[in-house]
């Protein structure tokens, strides 16, 4: 698809509360890890609200700080009312994502993808178009970082432990794109924000970056 015919999506992303956000960068960020967890998240929805073919951002989160940040952004809040993990909380997302744009695709994504670029986003939602389910794999090829259904297709989320291999059996499609590194680099560990910095993040990953009692590369941001 093509020029005004192509496929808009509307985007899921989940935003635990920044007290439980990312436990295992607890050790090397120390006292700033509700900061960067943040900042990462902040920069994850700002990127994808100027990609082209983004009709709009629902965030599902309970948290009293992240929220108003993001929606400031322009993203649509949405409280995660099942409180049952994180996939009940993707297809609570998409019910509302769908409600506000019907005729657009759906696509959950990970909220940790600080260097996420809008152009290579927009390359892995044009390949997304044509298959009613699909994902892509994160660069460890273990986990997912974004997952997609079409309008009218099953929205049946599978992330958690094993998450390429669990889509797979599920019958999306795995996306294989190159130059899209951006968006397969989430940030689970010290060294993946470490490489994610080398990529080049966005403004406010960066600020806190220089903060951290661990060395990180500097790059210049997005």
């Amino acid at each position: 698809m093509s020029g005004t015919h192509r496929l808009m999506w509307m985007l899921v992303v989940p935003v635990k509360p920044l007290a439980r956000a990312k436990s295992r960068l607890s050790g090397a960020v120390g006292p700033h890890r509700e900061r960067l967890a943040l900042a990462i998240a902040t920069d994850t929805v700002s990127a994808a609200l100027r990609c082209p073919r983004v009709r709009g951002v629902v965030v599902v989160t309970d948290d009293p700080v992240a929220a108003p940040a993001l929606e400031a952004l322009g993203a649509h809040i949405v409280p995660d009312e099942p409180d049952a993990g994180l996939n009940p909380a993707l297809v609570h997302g998409v019910e509302r994502a769908r409600s506000l744009a019907p005729e657009a695709g759906v696509c959950a994504m990970s909220a940790d993808l600080p260097a996420l670029r809008p152009a290579e986003l927009d390359l892995v939602l044009a390949a997304a178009e044509d298959a009613p389910n699909a994902f892509l794999p994160d660069l460890a090829g273990v986990g997912t970082t974004l997952y997609t259904a079409r309008p009218g297709a099953v929205f049946a989320p599978a992330f958690g432990t094993d998450s390429r291999a669990r889509h797979r059996a599920l019958g999306a499609r795995e996306l294989t794109l190159e130059e899209v590194l951006s968006v397969r680099q989430d940030v689970d560990t010290i060294d993946d924000l470490r490489a994610a910095l080398v990529l080049g993040v966005g403004p406010r990953t960066a600020s806190v970056a220089p903060l951290l009692p661990v060395p990180c590369p500097s790059a210049p941001s997005d």
